[in-house]
């Protein structure tokens, strides 16, 4: 035995290793494969992979200005020429590189322990957008004010926390149709590759066109007008074919299953990219090349957060607040559930109810993250979708999620060097954990259109629009019209008008097949009546559990469910149940 494998096995039995389900641990239902080098191996990948929101984050939520004042004037009305503004909106930045780290670190950390699910925390890309640019406005140009949109965020923390004590966070989780269900894990594949693909964060193959919207790109920075319209040297950019070649080595690296390929991969684009004196150099000779500089040349750094801690205003007077209230919740119900559920169904961790292990614990962790983030000065902090990449490494447990806390609890302190990391090194993760995630798209039925429809235009909105949110809304709806109105016939015509049944999806009958009230309190409501209860009633199944003892009457079905096997390439997962009226 190596000394990786001492260190596994003395791991999986231990304490640890129980509590976290370790292969090989004698806990009681193992993930099966799991060794604790591997989630450690898992939770370093997902971290770099995820470590560009320490600046994005931090840049996007400082262009609202924070707790700055702009006293605007008609020649400079967001006060861009305001030396002393600017200045204190750069130390906003800087507090909230330190701040999301922090907010990073904690909820990590918390979904790891309660929750023991292989995902990484952080401010939701998108939501922080919508904060900033729709709720603050640029500069604090906006109808709220910074405090107040935090209280706002904060509020919103406390309401999911009450729904994912009362359940109806996973309730809406498993009422959601199974071929939706696997669309948004095939559209949270696309929605990657195309982060990867575009300069912000990822390789800039893809730039923006106004005729087109999207088009080839590859384009040096003097070649992009304001807008970031390439006006000529498509294809000519250094950064692109660095990106391009970690991509290429990335695949060849998993090709010969060599472990840590992804993580090698962007390690090795990013040193590359650090030296000032290359053409692909991640610091170039500007004023913004040099400020990166001299804040990466530091290493180490604490910095305070003055400007964004605590920064709370509960004045809800006014309408708009309550807009961006609503606005909050609806859109992070629907990007959480989806990421959840997805990066869930990605690890083999859903059963057949549609529910997924922990999922308690899982949506309120979550929701305690979105409070906790906002006393930091964030937007809602929700789970990212680059947990595919520790996924695709091997990570089944809350391990990896540890890891990943505990690499944003280094960055605190190294917060230079993991703000450095350029985002053509990680791009090319994000791609390949994209295309692994959307080989499910053989497991949605396409026979029926009822089922295909609504799941196609799951997976096609996500990237198209920027939202998972606005993928999963999009499927639901389609799904409730399209079947619906086929529901509607067939019972007004007394069943002679209705299409063939035959091949549709029946996701309901393990759906309904469990109580939707929490198991917490279906035992209170137990002891009250003075009755026994069993806690495992809601026994998870998966494919390589060993049958229970059933008295009630069996449901005819023919399904397999997802599980990932070492390669991270989902399983065939068909379900072509037949009913009949």
């Amino acid at each position: 035995m190596t000394w990786v494998d001492n260190i596994n096995d003395y791991v999986a039995h231990s304490r640890v290793g129980k509590f976290f389900q370790l292969d090989n641990s004698g806990a009681k239902r193992e993930r099966k494969g799991t060794k604790f080098i591997t989630e450690i191996r898992a939770g370093l990948t997902t971290f770099f992979a995820m470590s560009y929101i320490i600046s994005v984050n931090a840049s996007i939520i400082s262009d609202s200005g924070g707790t700055c004042v702009c006293e605007g004037t008609e020649a400079d009305p967001t006060c861009d020429l305001n030396a002393d503004y600017m200045a204190c909106v750069y130390q906003v930045k800087l507090d909230m590189i330190v701040a999301t780290a922090i907010i990073s670190m904690i909820a990590s950390f918390l979904i790891g322990v309660f929750a023991n699910l292989p995902l990484g925390m952080a401010p939701g890309m998108g939501l922080n957008a919508y904060f900033t640019y729709t709720v603050v406005g640029y500069h604090g140009t906006g109808k709220v004010t910074y405090q107040t949109a935090l209280a706002a965020v904060f509020i919103e923390g406390l309401i999911f926390v009450a729904l994912s004590i009362l359940g109806i966070r996973q309730w809406f989780a498993r009422i959601l149709p199974m071929s939706i269900k696997i669309a948004m894990g095939c559209g949270i594949g696309l929605y990657l590759c195309f982060i990867g693909l575009q300069s912000s964060a990822g390789i800039g193959l893809v730039s923006l066109d106004k005729s087109t919207l999207v088009s080839l790109g590859g384009c040096p920075s003097d070649a992009l007008d304001a807008d970031g319209v390439c006006q000529f040297g498509h294809m000519t950019s250094g950064i692109t074919y660095m990106g391009i070649l970690g991509l290429i080595i990335m695949a060849i690296l998993m090709l010969y299953r060599v472990r840590g390929a992804i993580l090698l991969s962007i390690i090795f684009i990013a040193i590359t990219s650090w030296p000032r004196v290359n053409a692909v150099t991640y610091f170039p000779y500007t004023d913004q090349g040099d400020l990166m500089f001299d804040y990466f040349k530091k290493v180490v750094t604490v910095h305070g957060m003055d400007k964004v801690l605590g920064k709370f205003n509960f004045d809800l007077s006014g309408k708009d607040i309550w807009i961006a209230l609503i606005t909050f919740l609806y859109v992070d119900i629907m990007d959480t559930t989806g990421t959840l559920y997805s990066m869930a169904n990605y690890g083999g961790f859903t059963d057949k109810a549609g529910d997924f292990e922990h999922s308690t614990y899982a949506f309120m962790c979550d929701a305690f993250s979105i409070t906790i983030g906002s006393c930091f000065g964030s937007s809602p902090c929700t789970a990212f979708v680059e947990s595919g990449a520790g996924i695709a490494e091997g990570g089944r447990t809350g391990i990896t999620a540890i890891t990943i806390a505990f690499g944003f609890f280094i960055s605190i302190f190294f917060s230079p060097i993991f703000a450095s990391f350029p985002p053509w090194s990680t791009g090319p993760a994000l791609i390949v954990v994209g295309s692994m995630m959307t080989s499910a798209v053989r497991s949605i039925n396409w026979d029926y259109p009822g089922d295909a429809i609504p799941a196609f235009i799951t997976l096609a909105v996500m990237p198209f629009t920027y939202s998972i949110a606005y993928g999963v809304i999009g499927g639901v709806l389609s799904y409730v019209i399209i079947n619906g109105f086929v529901y509607v016939v067939d019972k007004i015509s007394g069943g002679r008008i209705r299409p063939d049944y035959s091949q549709r999806e029946d996701w309901w009958t393990d759906a309904f097949s469990r109580p939707f009230v929490p198991i917490y309190m279906r035992f209170l409501l137990a002891k009250a009546k003075g009755q026994s209860f069993d806690w495992n009633q809601d026994e998870y199944e998966f494919e390589d559990d060993t049958p229970k003892e059933n008295n009630t009457p069996e449901v005819i079905t023919d399904g397999s469910r997802n599980s990932l096997n070492g390669s991270a390439n989902y399983e065939n997962q068909v379900f072509d149940e037949k009913t009949s009226h």
